[in-house]
């Protein structure tokens, strides 16, 4: 036995996984088939949104709570600043489809909140242009997340307390047996105790017949705009923002670097069919869709993308994400296909990986994200389970991972 757990993929989630799973055990690998924080995963580009308040499933909101602790626990053990508390906002019509919604779910969880007037934005936050029907949410405890500093942070955190890590190790086969997993990069093996599989996009590769069957690859753009007066949009003055009025929608963060701002078009992922190709350039439908709604809504920009790029994310059919066994004391641990809304909550979700696959903790009410779920659909369906009999579980890859 090579060690206790293997950690495969060292992006978002499984960077997390590691570093907790570090504080637990001694005997902790994790395999990465580039660098850990490269620019080519989800990993890449700057920042990503922190928010307690949401839309949707209210079970989220503990693993919100947990994460947020978290960050601060991971910036205190590393030195490291990864998490720019600067608030948050939530924009968009007074009735429609989104705010009215998010207010559910925040009271239904009792998070921090304040209701902002149109009248009230103008005067605090006046960067944005709001429409005769929109007002906001405010988020205290929302911020920007450093994406590439709280990946290397923590896979240097788990070094430090033992975690041994093998960068430029795509994995091409995973293979469960009655006592262990072997995990096969070129023509290295090695056998652990659990493995979670945490490689994001490349994941799939990775999966049984009936985990491949409702996830696929998407493609997320993002762009940067120069600000007219940089000052307005430094983190003390600019929150975070997700806004969907009408027919336009956007999301973006507060200069990191005073020069640019992250604003970028909201829920434009779209199918693409492998990871390792993403197109990188935006389309001329998406660079004049991203100017016209930043020209309308934030006026303090010039309305040019100066940068822009893609990365590649796994996205499920119900856009939960995947996290527990393959089934019932497999030994394969799945942390993956977070549908484009990982990050934020990266780090509580790495804590329960780490617990449940070493077998420390377990926790409850997550049957939302379990990978049975979709088991079980599979086997209603009557299309077979015998890719995935217990003790003879294999996964192959043709890629990195």
């Amino acid at each position: 036995m090579d060690g206790q757990l293997a950690v495969i993929g060292l992006g978002s989630i499984g960077s997390m996984a590691l570093w907790q799973a570090s504080r637990s055990s001694d005997s902790v690998v994790g395999f990465e088939a580039h660098s850990p924080g490269h620019a080519r995963s989800a990993v890449g580009g700057d920042t990503r949104l922190f928010r307690m308040l949401y839309r949707g499933t209210p079970s989220y909101y503990p693993i919100l709570e947990r994460s947020r602790h978290l960050w601060s626990e991971l910036e205190v053990e590393t030195s490291q600043h990864i998490l720019t508390r600067c608030g948050g906002l939530s924009i968009g019509t007074v009735d429609g489809p989104y705010l009215p919604h998010l207010l559910d779910t925040t009271r239904l969880n009792g998070a921090d909140h304040e209701i902002l007037s149109r009248a009230a934005m103008a005067e605090r936050y006046p960067q944005h242009n709001l429409r005769p029907d929109d007002h906001a949410v405010f988020d205290p405890h929302a911020g920007a997340l450093r994406t590439d500093r709280a990946v290397t942070a923590a896979v240097a955190a788990a070094q430090a307390n033992g975690a041994t890590v093998l960068p430029h190790s795509p994995i091409d086969e995973i293979r469960e047996t009655g006592d262990g997993v072997v995990v096969t990069s070129g023509t290295n093996s090695w056998t652990f105790e659990k493995v979670i599989v945490s490689s994001g996009a490349w994941s799939r590769r990775l999966m049984p017949d009936y985990l491949k069957a409702v996830t696929e690859t998407q493609r997320i753009f993002l762009s940067w705009f120069v600000a007219r007066d940089a000052s307005e949009f430094s983190p003390d003055r600019f929150p975070i923002f997700i806004r969907i009025s009408g027919d336009r929608s956007m999301y973006g963060a507060p200069s990191v670097d005073g020069v640019t701002v992250k604003a970028t078009l909201d829920g434009r992922g779209a199918f693409t069919p492998q990871a390792d190709t993403v197109p990188r350039d935006l389309t001329a439908e998406e660079i004049a869709e991203t100017t016209e709604t930043v020209t309308e809504f934030l006026p303090g920009l010039v309305p040019n993308i100066v940068r822009s790029d893609a990365f590649p994310d796994l996205f499920t059919a119900d856009k939960h994400s995947l996290l527990g066994p393959l089934r019932a004391n497999s030994r394969i641990y799945c942390a993956t296909g977070f549908s484009g809304a990982g990050f934020k909550m990266a780090s509580g979700f790495g804590e329960i990986a780490a617990g449940e696959a070493l077998g420390t903790r377990s926790f409850q009410g997550l049957d939302f994200v379990r990978p049975q779920r979709f088991r079980t659909a599979h086997a209603l369906q009557g299309r077979g389970a015998a890719s995935d009999a217990p003790g003879t579980q294999h996964a192959r890859s043709s890629g990195s991972t």
